[in-house]
Protein backbone atom coordinates (compact mmCIF):
# COMPACT_ATOMS: atom_id res chain seq x y z
CA UNK A 1 0.00 0.00 0.00
CA UNK A 2 1.29 3.63 -0.72
CA UNK A 3 2.62 5.73 1.96
CA UNK A 4 0.34 8.85 2.29
CA UNK A 5 2.33 11.82 2.39
CA UNK A 6 1.11 13.40 5.14
CA UNK A 7 -0.72 11.79 8.93
CA UNK A 8 -3.06 14.27 9.89
CA UNK A 9 -4.19 13.12 13.80
CA UNK A 10 -7.42 14.34 14.98
CA UNK A 11 -10.17 13.67 17.28
CA UNK A 12 -14.05 14.61 17.40
CA UNK A 13 -13.62 17.85 18.31
CA UNK A 14 -13.85 21.59 17.00
CA UNK A 15 -10.63 22.68 15.59
CA UNK A 16 -9.94 19.11 13.95
CA UNK A 17 -13.17 18.98 12.35
CA UNK A 18 -12.19 22.16 10.11
CA UNK A 19 -8.47 20.12 9.87
CA UNK A 20 -10.12 16.68 8.36
CA UNK A 21 -12.82 18.85 6.34
CA UNK A 22 -10.21 20.94 4.63
CA UNK A 23 -7.98 17.45 3.88
CA UNK A 24 -11.28 15.77 2.69
CA UNK A 25 -12.70 19.25 0.51
CA UNK A 26 -8.62 19.67 -0.85
CA UNK A 27 -8.99 16.15 -1.43
CA UNK A 28 -5.02 16.06 -0.05
CA UNK A 29 -2.76 12.76 -0.08
CA UNK A 30 -3.54 12.14 4.00
CA UNK A 31 -3.39 9.86 6.38
CA UNK A 32 -6.02 10.41 9.20
CA UNK A 33 -5.01 9.45 12.50
CA UNK A 34 -7.24 9.70 15.40
CA UNK A 35 -5.84 10.27 18.81
CA UNK A 36 -7.71 9.41 21.99
CA UNK A 37 -8.03 11.80 24.32
CA UNK A 38 -10.19 9.82 26.98
CA UNK A 39 -7.51 7.70 27.23
CA UNK A 40 -5.07 10.49 27.39
CA UNK A 41 -3.06 9.65 24.41
CA UNK A 42 -2.42 13.16 23.85
CA UNK A 43 -0.19 13.55 26.94
CA UNK A 44 2.23 11.26 25.97
CA UNK A 45 6.01 11.38 24.97
CA UNK A 46 5.42 10.17 21.44
CA UNK A 47 2.80 12.69 20.67
CA UNK A 48 4.53 15.75 22.93
CA UNK A 49 7.14 14.65 20.61
CA UNK A 50 4.63 16.42 17.71
CA UNK A 51 3.01 18.92 19.64
CA UNK A 52 4.82 19.85 22.12
CA UNK A 53 1.12 21.74 23.39
CA UNK A 54 -0.95 17.96 23.25
CA UNK A 55 -3.71 18.68 21.89
CA UNK A 56 -5.07 18.14 18.30
CA UNK A 57 -4.90 18.86 15.57
CA UNK A 58 -1.30 17.77 14.02
CA UNK A 59 0.15 17.37 10.41
CA UNK A 60 3.32 15.24 10.39
CA UNK A 61 5.19 15.63 6.56
CA UNK A 62 8.73 14.36 5.99
CA UNK A 63 9.56 18.26 6.39
CA UNK A 64 8.55 18.14 9.92
CA UNK A 65 5.30 18.91 11.72
CA UNK A 66 2.21 21.75 12.07
CA UNK A 67 -0.08 22.08 14.80
CA UNK A 68 -3.02 24.85 14.49
CA UNK A 69 -5.88 23.73 12.50
CA UNK A 70 -5.86 27.21 10.44
CA UNK A 71 -2.24 26.70 9.68
CA UNK A 72 -2.60 23.33 8.95
CA UNK A 73 -5.56 24.13 6.65
CA UNK A 74 -3.34 26.68 5.14
CA UNK A 75 -0.47 23.60 4.15
CA UNK A 76 -2.66 21.04 3.01
CA UNK A 77 -3.99 24.38 0.56
CA UNK A 78 -0.49 25.11 -0.34
CA UNK A 79 0.00 20.76 -0.55
CA UNK A 80 -2.77 20.66 -3.75
CA UNK A 81 -2.08 24.18 -4.70
CA UNK A 82 -5.19 25.53 -4.34
CA UNK A 83 -6.08 29.10 -3.54
CA UNK A 84 -8.11 27.71 -0.70
CA UNK A 85 -5.37 29.35 0.79
CA UNK A 86 -4.87 32.46 -1.28
CA UNK A 87 -1.82 34.46 -2.02
CA UNK A 88 -3.10 37.04 -3.78
CA UNK A 89 -4.83 40.36 -2.58
CA UNK A 90 -7.09 38.75 -0.85
CA UNK A 91 -4.43 36.92 2.04
CA UNK A 92 -4.66 39.88 4.50
CA UNK A 93 -8.97 39.95 3.84
CA UNK A 94 -8.62 36.38 4.79
CA UNK A 95 -5.67 36.73 7.74
CA UNK A 96 -8.29 39.59 9.44
CA UNK A 97 -11.09 37.17 9.24
CA UNK A 98 -9.10 34.50 11.08
CA UNK A 99 -8.51 36.47 13.49
CA UNK A 100 -11.32 38.19 14.06
CA UNK A 101 -13.07 34.75 14.58
CA UNK A 102 -10.58 33.13 17.09
CA UNK A 103 -11.01 36.48 19.45
CA UNK A 104 -14.58 37.10 18.95
CA UNK A 105 -16.99 34.90 16.86
CA UNK A 106 -16.04 31.22 17.21
CA UNK A 107 -14.38 32.19 20.68
CA UNK A 108 -17.86 32.12 22.18
CA UNK A 109 -19.72 29.48 19.76
CA UNK A 110 -16.77 27.57 21.27
CA UNK A 111 -17.86 28.05 24.96
CA UNK A 112 -21.35 27.14 24.23
CA UNK A 113 -20.01 23.90 22.43
CA UNK A 114 -18.04 23.11 25.67
CA UNK A 115 -20.74 24.00 28.55
CA UNK A 116 -23.17 22.53 26.84
CA UNK A 117 -21.93 19.35 25.18
CA UNK A 118 -18.58 18.55 26.79
CA UNK A 119 -18.33 19.35 29.98
CA UNK A 120 -21.75 17.14 30.94
CA UNK A 121 -19.58 14.16 29.21
CA UNK A 122 -17.27 14.59 32.40
CA UNK A 123 -20.31 14.99 34.94
CA UNK A 124 -20.02 18.74 34.90
CA UNK A 125 -22.91 21.12 35.04
CA UNK A 126 -22.89 24.03 32.58
CA UNK A 127 -22.21 27.37 34.22
CA UNK A 128 -25.54 29.38 33.50
CA UNK A 129 -23.50 32.59 33.84
CA UNK A 130 -20.54 31.70 31.36
CA UNK A 131 -23.67 30.37 28.56
CA UNK A 132 -25.38 33.93 29.12
CA UNK A 133 -22.40 35.75 28.55
CA UNK A 134 -21.32 33.64 25.54
CA UNK A 135 -24.85 33.93 23.52
CA UNK A 136 -24.77 37.96 24.58
CA UNK A 137 -20.96 38.00 23.36
CA UNK A 138 -22.47 35.33 20.20
CA UNK A 139 -25.50 37.89 19.32
CA UNK A 140 -23.36 40.96 18.85
CA UNK A 141 -20.50 39.73 16.65
CA UNK A 142 -22.48 37.20 14.78
CA UNK A 143 -24.27 41.15 13.81
CA UNK A 144 -21.11 41.81 12.32
CA UNK A 145 -20.88 38.72 10.06
CA UNK A 146 -24.30 38.41 9.27
CA UNK A 147 -23.93 42.43 7.59
CA UNK A 148 -20.76 40.86 6.05
CA UNK A 149 -22.55 37.96 4.29
CA UNK A 150 -25.66 39.90 4.00
CA UNK A 151 -23.68 41.38 0.42
CA UNK A 152 -21.41 38.57 0.18
CA UNK A 153 -21.76 34.78 -0.36
CA UNK A 154 -18.37 33.49 1.23
CA UNK A 155 -16.24 35.58 3.85
CA UNK A 156 -13.91 36.52 1.30
CA UNK A 157 -13.52 37.49 -2.71
CA UNK A 158 -16.17 34.98 -4.67
CA UNK A 159 -14.94 31.01 -3.38
CA UNK A 160 -14.60 29.44 -0.50
CA UNK A 161 -11.28 29.75 1.54
CA UNK A 162 -9.60 28.32 4.84
CA UNK A 163 -11.94 31.53 7.03
CA UNK A 164 -15.08 30.54 5.90
CA UNK A 165 -14.13 26.38 7.16
CA UNK A 166 -12.67 28.83 10.74
CA UNK A 167 -15.72 30.85 10.98
CA UNK A 168 -18.13 27.85 10.74
CA UNK A 169 -16.08 25.52 13.09
CA UNK A 170 -18.66 25.51 15.78
CA UNK A 171 -21.68 25.89 13.71
CA UNK A 172 -22.12 21.75 12.91
CA UNK A 173 -23.08 22.13 16.63
CA UNK A 174 -25.40 24.71 16.72
CA UNK A 175 -29.09 23.39 17.73
CA UNK A 176 -27.12 21.26 20.75
CA UNK A 177 -25.14 23.85 21.94
CA UNK A 178 -28.07 26.46 21.92
CA UNK A 179 -25.75 28.46 19.70
CA UNK A 180 -28.43 31.29 18.70
CA UNK A 181 -27.74 30.85 14.54
CA UNK A 182 -31.42 31.08 13.62
CA UNK A 183 -31.29 35.05 14.82
CA UNK A 184 -29.26 35.28 11.54
CA UNK A 185 -30.06 34.66 8.28
CA UNK A 186 -27.64 35.34 6.37
CA UNK A 187 -25.39 33.06 8.01
CA UNK A 188 -28.07 30.97 8.05
CA UNK A 189 -27.48 31.12 4.11
CA UNK A 190 -24.29 30.50 4.07
CA UNK A 191 -23.92 28.19 6.40
CA UNK A 192 -26.39 26.28 4.75
CA UNK A 193 -24.24 26.01 1.30
CA UNK A 194 -21.55 25.11 3.34
CA UNK A 195 -23.66 21.91 4.16
CA UNK A 196 -24.40 21.24 0.84
CA UNK A 197 -20.43 20.17 0.77
CA UNK A 198 -20.19 16.49 1.71
CA UNK A 199 -16.27 16.96 3.19
CA UNK A 200 -17.84 19.45 5.67
CA UNK A 201 -20.66 17.27 6.58
CA UNK A 202 -18.51 14.58 6.94
CA UNK A 203 -14.86 15.33 7.78
CA UNK A 204 -14.13 12.35 9.92
CA UNK A 205 -13.22 9.09 8.52
CA UNK A 206 -15.94 6.39 8.43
Amino acid sequence: MRKAAMKLYYCETLNPRKACAAARFLQADVEFVRVDLASGEQRSADFLALNPNGKVPVLQEDAGTLWEANAIMCRLSDAVASDFWPHDHRQIDVLRWLSWDANHFTRHGATLWFEMLIKPLFGGKPDVAVIEDAKTSFRLHGRVLDDHLAANSVAVGKTLTVADFALAAALPYAAAAEIPLAEFRHIQAWYGRLEELDAWRNPFPA
